[in-house]
Formats: C-alpha cells, structure tokens, sequence
C-alpha cells in the first residue's frame, strides 16, 4: 500500500492502543490517539481524518454514537469497529449507523487494515455459519435489549426481568463461544 492513511484511534486499553499506533506509524500511516469519546471528539476538530478505528466498548460507554458525529463532520471517513464484545446485532447497528466494517479482537495490524480499506463488510465474517450456543444466544439477545434500551443497563435489566448486578456481571464476562 502506497497510500498514507490519517487514522483517528478511540481505545482505552492503553497498551493495545500504543501497539496498534506504533505498529500504524512503522507502516507510515499518521495516527491520532483517544480514550475516550470526549478525548475523540476534541481531536476531530479540525484534523482531516481519512479513517478511524473505534474500540466498540469504551469503559463504561459505546463508541457507536460516534459514528454519526464522525460522518457528520467527515462524510468520506473510513471507519472501522473493533471490539473484543462482538455480536451480531452490535455488527449490524455500527454498520448501519455508517462503520465500514467490523473487527473482532484478538486481531493484529494486517488484518485491522485489510479490513479498515475493504469498501464493504464481509456479511460471512459478521454472522456464524453455525448455529450459536445457547450461551452465546444469551449474550446476544442482552446484547439486543442493551441496544433497544440505549445502552442503559438498569432498563435492560428490568426489561429482561433480572437484577441488574446479574445483568452488569453477565455484561463484563466475554462473550460465550459461538
């Protein structure tokens, strides 16, 4: 690739950020960090970014109401969602709201620009060809409400009739294998 890209990075693991940005820069890409959505929307201002990699899952926030605060601002923006909670209705809600693609964690520099610079999601890499585990269409479906619900836990929690410290527990475990 011989196209330099000005990539805006929101990532709150300090580490994988640092990695991810240096590993960026050796390639010759310009990278922009931010931890959170506040720290994000101050550097927007004024950088012409061409893309951006968005950690779905930012503390105790999301960081798909970005998505259209981003294309707002820069309408040709690139963006890529990254997260370690995938789910297909998180899948489909970034891409609806405007990302490019959607990546699941673990994965290293090539495969988040293979993805970052693909033109359109891979709808066999979003959705599993198996059927899912009974776990795994628990996480889902919290994951369903969560969104329905704004990404409010106490609604979610009465909506899905549970104690929220059952439903914030369940929501800090990874997600169960497909």
């Amino acid at each position: 690739m011989s196209e330099s890209l000005n990539i805006l990075l929101v990532e709150d693991d300090a580490v994988f950020a640092g990695v991810l940005s240096h590993s960026l820069q050796r390639r010759g890409h310009s990278v922009a960090l931010a931890a959170d959505l506040a720290e994000a929307r101050k550097q927007m201002a004024g950088q012409p970014f061409t893309h951006a990699i968005l950690d779905l899952k930012l503390a105790q926030e999301s960081s798909l109401p970005l998505i259209p605060e981003l294309l707002e601002l820069l309408p040709d923006l690139q963006i890529l969602v990254l997260t370690g909670y995938a789910s297909i209705q998180t899948a489909v809600q970034a891409v609806k709201l405007g990302a490019i693609n959607y990546l699941c964690k673990p994965a290293d520099t090539d495969a988040i620009l293979h993805a970052l610079l693909r033109a359109e999601p891979n709808e066999d890499e979003l959705v599993a060809v198996q059927p899912l585990s009974v776990d795994r269409l628990e996480w889902e479906h919290i994951q369903r409400v969560l969104a329905e619900h704004e990404q409010n836990v106490s609604a979610t929690a009465r909506a899905l009739g549970m104690h929220r410290r059952t439903l914030q527990r369940k929501l800090s475990k990874r997600p169960a294998a497909r």
